[in-house]
């Protein structure tokens, strides 16, 4: 599959060969990975050279997150992160877990709930304005980044070692012919690279398939968090607030739950994950996002207020059975791209920006030693990491759920973490596998209910195309669709029957619609590709894995503010 998506990737080679430009160190993706292991690199060795590519059109376009953080990480790189002024200004004081159902809730004591799984010391903010404030660091170090700029394929060496990317290709039509104002791109070399994609990369799918560093893992297990940002009046806003839920909407067998953030100006974060593991073809993440908003224990929080911004974003969920061997021939995955999200916690940014740490300090090593293009040791510094600890304690809690449901699995799971919490990683049930994929977990469309969701209200909850409209997403529409088809034959004459063409109902933008006549017969399948907010949904649950999601032309997509 590895050599067919960049196949699907590569636009014909130039007449002419493209610009280069050499590198120590390159590194695809602005998130907290690549920034942190970007600034590490120069902090350890400042006269190493590095290049960051971004494919939002700034740093932090393309970020979202809740995001309650835990600030572990950020110390590790920036001591006084305080005095440097990170936009980390909400300090949580207020922690809260319910149990919803249709008209009430139960709230959970949070002495029952192991106690790295409380809030307190963590910080409520931005993680795109964060990302923002790493970026400045960054630039003051010497790095040198690159925003609206796609690394649309991997650039190989002699030996077949990964030894750079091809960014910034522009100005090729709708039908693959070259425009007036097409731009090659240029290849950046370095002695390594660093793919930091977040979930799902287009690259970090390739370079994993090509070297095999997913044999003897766990198959990645992915959720699809959506978020809205709400500006509310003062008389709700409670700063500090940390709510977190589970249970209603989703029913006892579909995994998933909210989070409720109160920080900043009057802002109010809030978000629904569900478990892409989901069995029910018919369900529509989007829409129990929308239906959970009426909750008596939410809808008081937003009204009166203005919903100002909304977005998605898949979020890895394997945990410590899925992470992949991380080190490849000249480079390694870090971050998101490695699965170091801690579930129950429902943090990661820590982790991510630990794991740029501590991959740059073991490459800052092999270039000094003067190494380059092969395989650096960062899979033996991740079994003694602070992050491969912190998932070991919850490695089970995912696939307990998704083995026995949220009420019945929650509870197994609670006992399980304390359990690994107390004896420092032994669990009754060893180490649980997940089994399949999130794509081959989906059910036959008449083995289940079709569900029919409330019609919008406009003032807490919305539609597709008026939610992407805020996000402020964007694409150059003469540009070939980034969402590639294996089968065009497939939605229609597979999915449809099957599954009831479920992309029209998992993808939170309204990218994919089964469009018929006049008559109501003659169905095709449409790709409204200018939609699309890099979530990567339809790449990971479509369960004929026939659409492929490749980087569109750099700039395109959400522009998130204050995500």
């Amino acid at each position: 599959m590895a050599e067919e998506i960049v196949t699907e990737m590569n636009v014909d080679a130039p007449d002419e060969p493209r610009e280069t430009m050499e590198y120590d160190v390159v590194i695809v993706g602005g998130g907290p990975a690549g920034l942190a292991a970007a600034i590490r690199l120069k902090q350890v060795s400042p006269d190493t050279t590095v290049a960051l590519l971004e494919k939002g059109s700034e740093v932090g376009a393309h970020i979202l997150s809740g995001a309650v953080v835990d600030p572990v990480g950020l110390a590790e790189l920036f001591p006084d992160w305080k005095a440097k002024g990170a936009p980390l200004e909400t300090p949580v004081k207020t922690d809260r877990f319910l149990v919803l159902g249709p008209a009430g809730q139960a709230s959970l004591p949070m002495f029952a709930l192991p106690p790295f799984m409380h809030n307190h010391g963590c910080y409520i903010g931005s993680l795109g304005n964060l990302s923002r404030w790493l970026a400045q660091q960054a630039e003051e170090l010497g790095v040198e980044i690159y925003p609206g700029m796609a690394a649309s394929e991997l650039v190989f060496s002699e030996t077949g070692a990964v030894k750079g990317v091809v960014a910034g290709v522009f100005g090729v039509q709708k039908d693959g012919v070259r425009g007036p104002d097409y731009q090659p791109g240029i290849e950046l070399h370095g002695k390594y690279t660093l793919l930091g994609e977040g979930a799902r990369g287009s690259l970090s799918k390739i370079v994993q398939a090509r070297f095999n560093l997913t044999d003897g893992r766990e198959p990645q297990k992915y959720g699809i968090g959506l978020k809205e940002l709400w500006q509310v009046p003062p008389d709700k806003f409670q700063p500090g607030l940390v709510q977190h839920t589970t249970g209603w909407p989703l029913d006892d067998k579909t995994g998933g739950g909210s989070w409720m953030y109160h920080f900043g100006d009057h802002y109010v974060s809030v978000g629904y994950v569900v478990h892409l593991n989901y069995k029910n073809p018919w369900l529509s993440p989007f829409d129990e996002f929308q239906r959970f908003k009426h909750h008596p224990a939410v809808a008081p929080h937003l009204e009166g207020g203005k919903r100002i911004a909304y977005g998605a974003r898949a979020i890895c969920e394997g945990g410590l059975q899925s992470v992949p061997k991380l080190a490849f021939p000249g480079g390694a995955l870090i971050g998101d791209s490695a699965g170091f999200v801690n579930v129950p916690r429902i943090k990661g940014s820590h982790n991510a920006i630990r794991s740029g740490v501590m991959t740059a300090d073991v490459l800052a090593k092999a270039l000094a030693d003067g190494r380059s293009g092969d395989e650096i040791d960062v899979d033996a510094a991740y079994a003694k990491s602070a992050i491969r600890k912190e998932l070991n304690i919850v490695r089970n809690a995912k696939p307990i759920l998704s083995r026995f449901g949220t009420f019945l699995g929650g509870a197994l799971g609670m006992f399980d973490m304390w359990c690994t919490y107390l004896t420092g990683g032994f669990s009754v049930f060893g180490t649980m596998k997940h089994g399949k994929t999130d794509a081959a977990s989906t059910g036959l469309a008449k083995d289940h209910k079709k569900l029919v969701y409330p019609k919008p209200d406009g003032v807490l909850s919305f539609d597709k195309l008026s939610s992407v409209f805020i996000s402020n997403t964007n694409h150059a529409e003469d540009q070939p669709a980034h969402l590639k088809l294996k089968d065009p034959s497939v939605p229609i004459s597979v999915n449809l029957p099957k599954y009831g063409e479920p992309a029209r109902l998992y993808c939170p933008a309204g990218v994919y619609e089964v469009v018929y006549n006049d008559e109501g017969q003659d169905p095709r399948f449409q790709i409204n590709a200018q939609n699309c907010v890099h979530c990567k949904t339809c790449d990971i649950k479509d369960p004929s894995q026939n659409i492929v999601w490749t980087c569109p032309e750099g700039g395109g997509g959400p522009n998130y503010p204050n995500m």
